[in-house]
């Protein structure tokens, strides 16, 4: 069995972070963001904009997490307050950026962060949870569910750098660990 964990991120984990954000990206957006927007990712900027969140989060609240492979970084996500208009800023919490090396996938790693982005948000005294995905992300739609996740009937649409829409709907779980 290897050695697989999830903890908070640390400053030293920047480029690694950098690293599996940009091979995320150029897998899974591909087919909304032109090729030459992907291929001009610079793993540089991405690194030196993670250091700088690592070093200053924007809230007290907000954490960046990393599933680890040995000491090798495999995925992360960001969790921390929900900004939607309608979230409850004390009772509402976001899990932002779930990203798994697309060569790491169903490999355990996404199911480990996930339990840490939970435990994460409850220590923060969070009471519910919110993750907004692609709509056409059947299959992260998929392990959501699978962990207990479900649509809330919001919607949205972002704008792409080529200027497409990307669509996506907001799921949700309870944050409460009452057995009743």
């Amino acid at each position: 069995m290897s050695d697989v964990s999830a903890r908070v991120a640390w400053a030293s984990d920047a480029d690694a972070i950098a690293r599996v954000q940009i091979a995320a990206w150029r897998s899974s957006y591909a087919d909304v963001v032109a090729p030459s927007v992907l291929n001009a990712l610079d793993p540089t900027a991405f690194a030196r904009s993670w250091s700088d969140a690592l070093a200053k989060p924007a809230d007290a609240r907000s954490r960046v997490l990393v599933a680890l492979e040995r000491n090798r970084v495999k995925g992360f996500a960001i969790t921390g307050p929900a900004p939607d208009p309608d979230a409850d800023p004390v009772a509402d919490g976001m899990v932002d950026e779930f990203t798994i090396d697309p060569e790491s996938v169903r490999a355990g790693h996404g199911s480990r962060l996930i339990q840490a982005c939970i435990d994460t948000l409850r220590a923060d005294r969070f009471t519910r949870a919110t993750c907004w995905i692609r709509t056409t992300d059947d299959a992260f739609r998929a392990f959501l569910e699978s962990a207990g996740w479900a649509p809330d009937g919001a919607t949205r649409e972002l704008e792409a750098e080529t200027g497409e829409r990307v669509r996506q709907v907001r799921l949700h779980t309870s944050l409460s660990t009452d057995q009743d």
